[in-house]
């Protein structure tokens, strides 16, 4: 496929991102992406077979750049400790540095977005949704294995419980920032878990 036809697919993903974050999925139609992304009907149907295509494609889409963006981010706290405890933790004061930057309120989780239209779609993108959220647990999950090893935990919290907070608390964090439109308030909720996280295994 050309770099042309790349980028007409690209185009039609990143403006069907929007509007489905601000109008959700059932509300979005083939025409508000034609009409935002400058296509004809004939160019979305030479990427996609349909808003089913389109959803597949945007939820394998999202969930790559997460993976993308949280590897990196601990791949520089890697490289600035060798104490597991002190990764999580530079990873989360990244990740919120990063967040804190965004010139507007997070616009938005596709993913859970998704997950509330969860009756639009085919079994197949719903396993790809829940996938995806168990790629994040189990980032998370791993890290905070190797935190126990060093530092005992002071509550019968599982790690499970733990690495699923990560998740909530982003995504709760991101509701509030879209609802006040004010995103130091999704910054200072992966700040508290960051907190939260030092008063469970830090040594006093």
């Amino acid at each position: 496929m050309s770099t042309r036809a790349n980028s007409s697919r690209d185009r039609i993903l990143e403006c069907a991102e929007s509007i489905i974050l601000q109008k959700g999925f059932a509300g979005t139609s083939i025409d508000d992406i034609l009409d935002k992304a400058a296509i004809t009907k004939g160019g979305f149907f030479y990427h996609f077979d349909g808003k089913t295509g389109l959803a597949h494609a945007l939820v394998t889409r999202y969930l790559d750049q997460d993976e993308v963006i949280f590897a990196d981010l601990f791949k520089q706290a890697d490289e600035l400790s060798e104490d597991p405890l002190h990764q999580l933790l530079i990873f989360l004061k990244l990740f919120a540095d990063m967040m804190g930057q965004l010139e507007q309120a997070h616009p938005g989780c596709l993913v859970v977005s998704f997950t509330y239209e969860s009756y639009q779609f085919n079994d197949e993108i719903r396993e790809l949704i829940r996938e995806g959220l168990l790629s994040w647990r189990t980032m998370i999950t791993g890290r905070l294995e190797n935190v126990q090893k060093v530092y005992p935990c002071k509550s019968d919290t599982t790690i499970d419980a733990l690495a699923d907070m990560f998740i909530s608390t982003i995504e709760g964090g991101i509701i509030l920032s879209r609802a006040f439109q004010d995103n130091k308030l999704l910054v200072d909720q992966v700040l508290a878990y960051r907190s939260y996280l030092r008063v469970l295994f830090e040594n006093h």
